[in-house]
């Protein structure tokens, strides 16, 4: 299927590996031009090297930590045409209420969560002039099945659901689209670290963390190219009238209630 984005322009942050890199490909494939933000300068530079040597399109870096306001500002000032806005970086750690203090849960929501907001602030405004734009925010499943022991990120994931859908509902009136991916378990080094915790903590023994894979659907985590498969979509013409929705990607988990 064309997805008739050849030519378009695509800001991923979060871009130098797992979620992030495998949108930049699937974009890069459909023949988007490509800006790609992270903090790791050598990652995103293998990136952007293999992607324009394989699919011949353009692609510049941007080192920036989006939690400094300098930093947003740099970033809009050397990529303010992009048709694209893919949202994704964030590391929020997990912990209950009692383990996550203060300057924690402000530093982890001030790049997801307030970094989506911001990012999302100063491109509107730019898609809102020129007539057109798709923002995707890429939030994850925690934000629907709520969990204790990870209450940064399902609090934060929450907001940026209800961000996305109250954004998303009215901006179809400017000629842009927001609409979120939120992915369950998803085959990336953060899942397998976390895998490996829970392994040494049941059989005190890391190294059997596949066992624990085991008990999500189909017996393993989501592709992180099936994640960007849905972002590329969403990004397209062919879903033009697609906007104010999340889309979970979980294998069901989260219908189903559990595992």
């Amino acid at each position: 299927m064309d997805l008739h984005l050849r030519g378009k322009s695509a800001l991923i942050t979060g871009a130098s590996k797992g979620i992030g890199a495998a949108i930049a490909e699937a974009l890069a494939e459909e023949g988007c031009h490509l800006h790609l933000a992270a903090r790791t300068t050598d990652a995103l530079n293998a990136t952007a090297q293999r992607l324009r040597s394989k699919h011949q399109v353009n692609v510049t870096v941007h080192t920036v930590d989006l939690r400094k306001r300098d930093d947003l500002a740099s970033l809009i000032d050397s990529a303010p045409d992009v048709d694209i806005l893919v949202n994704n970086a964030g590391d929020i750690p997990g912990g209950s209420l009692e383990r996550i203090d203060d300057a924690t849960w402000r530093h982890a929501w001030d790049l997801k969560v307030f970094g989506f907001i911001n990012l999302t602030r100063l491109f509107y405004a730019r898609m809102k002039t020129r007539g057109h734009g798709v923002i995707i925010n890429i939030i994850g499943a925690a934000g629907e099945r709520v969990d204790a022991n990870y209450i940064v990120g399902s609090a934060g994931n929450a907001s940026l659901m209800a961000f996305t859908r109250a954004l998303g509902g009215a901006s179809l009136k400017d000629h842009i689209r927001v609409v979120g991916i939120n992915p369950g378990p998803v085959a990336t080094d953060r899942i397998t670290a976390l895998m490996k915790r829970q392994a040494l903590a049941r059989y005190n023994d890391e190294s059997r963390y596949p066992e624990m894979m085991a008990q999500f659907p189909l017996g393993r985590a989501a592709k992180p190219r099936e994640i960007a498969d849905m972002a590329a979509f969403l990004a397209s013409e062919r879903s033009a009238y697609t906007s104010g929705v999340i889309i979970t990607i979980d294998g069901g988990i989260c219908a189903s209630g559990g595992f």
